[in-house]
């Protein structure tokens, strides 16, 4: 067997077994695009492994996107297919497991209008509300995994070999999802075990805010009441254990949407709808975003940030120590789910609900007037580095250290 398939069965192994956590007679839907087939096709046979009812992709197509930017009518960009979302969010509903394989090209759309790749995002987004609602109450079992590409590898390592590049990414796609080690199952167990020993820490010592220090930012960020820190160990509502995102480093948990005063500059770039955005900064007043700047892609962050009064506010605080297993390879794989993964990060839009106390059992305007954040989007953002420190800061105002030069201060 060749090695690559060797190493795609067991990345799809880990994928079901410890990321979906897919049940014995559950439905599975994979999204993938065409260019992660290999990797869609092994995690459809792991599924029937693990005693799957059914499993299927919904496949996409990265060339279908271009040629949309290439010829489609000016002015049809405001439209988004409704089905897909339409379908996932009732699959969803039955209690279908989600597994979303990423290998998207950060430069798919470079070159493309700004203005036309913002209108379609924020279109897409729109439509998709109702299933990052559901994502966002962990409604089901559903994990995020990655698929090396030609295209993808060509942009993380310009300078290797076009006849390397992909093997280059691969290897460190299965390095940092612990693949390589002796027992992978195992190792995650360990890995999130300790994740959530952090995670109980920060519960225990319930701070009122954070205060982030470093190159370009000063930003303090208010907790909501009742939040709760989380690592992507999680459990669905009916039940299920299952690891959201293979890779995760991070411990998360939820700002209040009217408390973040201050500037914050980003780290790395960030890539929306096949556009980069970087070396940007926000400047927040009484929670909302009322400057943003980019060297690179500002009109689609400015965008982004208008797709709705929940846009332009956080709706999660991420930390992630700068030696990170990820920061540590010093490659920057232009791809958020690595890339989150690799330093402290805040998102914009969508709080989840499940780190908030009680807050399934809210609606949407009780949930935004206890603090949560309502949006269509949900775009995290890095700001983490060796140069940020970030306090705790206490009820009665006391400062503790949470993270200095980018390293768990305790």
């Amino acid at each position: 067997m060749d090695p690559l398939d060797t190493m795609l069965a067991r990345y799809a192994d880990v994928t079901v077994r410890v990321g979906a956590n897919v049940q014995p007679g559950q439905e599975v839907l994979v999204r993938a695009d065409l260019g992660a087939a290999p990797l869609a096709r092994e995690v459809v046979r792991a599924a029937y492994q693990a005693g799957a009812r059914f499993a299927d992709v919904l496949w996409s197509d990265d060339q279908v996107t271009l040629a949309r930017f290439q010829y489609a009518p000016r002015d049809s960009f405001d439209v988004a297919p409704a089905w897909k979302p339409e379908t996932l969010a009732r699959l969803i509903d039955e209690g279908a497991a989600l597994i979303t394989i990423a290998s998207e090209d950060p430069d798919l759309l470079r070159g493309q209008p700004q203005d036309l790749v913002a209108t379609a995002q924020r279109a897409a987004a729109r439509l998709s509300q109702p299933v990052g609602e559901r994502i966002s109450r962990s409604a089901t079992n559903w994990v995020i995994v990655a698929a090396a590409t030609d295209a993808w590898a060509a942009k993380v390592f310009p300078d290797v070999p076009p006849g390397e590049r992909t093997a280059r990414l691969w290897q460190a796609i299965f390095e940092a999802t612990r693949l390589t080690r002796a027992d992978p199952v195992s190792a995650w167990r360990t890995h999130v075990a300790r994740l959530d020993e952090r995670a109980a820490t920060l519960n225990a010592r319930r701070y009122d805010a954070l205060h982030y220090r470093g190159p370009g930012t000063d930003l303090t960020v208010g907790l909501a009441p009742g939040h709760r820190w989380f690592s992507a160990s999680m459990r669905s509502a009916r039940g299920t254990p299952f690891v959201a995102n293979l890779p995760t480093e991070e411990i998360f948990t939820m700002p209040h949407r009217g408390r973040a005063e201050g500037v914050v500059r980003s780290t790395r770039p960030k890539s929306l709808a096949g556009a980069l955005v970087d070396d940007f900064t926000l400047t927040f007043r009484e929670g909302r975003v009322v400057e943003a700047h980019a060297a690179r892609g500002e009109e689609v962050l400015r965008q982004l940030i208008a797709t709705d009064e929940g846009a332009a506010r956080l709706g999660e605080l991420a930390l992630v120590p700068d030696r990170s297993p990820i920061a540590r390879s010093g490659l920057l794989f232009y791809n958020t789910l690595f890339d989150e993964n690799a330093a402290c990060h805040i998102a914009l839009g969508m709080a989840l609900r499940f780190t908030m106390a009680g807050a399934d059992q809210l609606d949407n305007e009780a949930f935004v007037a206890a603090g949560g954040n309502v949006s269509a989007v949900h775009a995290d953002l890095m700001v983490g580095s060796a140069a940020l420190d970030i306090d705790g800061i206490t009820a009665d105002g006391r400062a503790e250290p949470l993270l200095r030069a980018g390293e768990w201060a305790f």
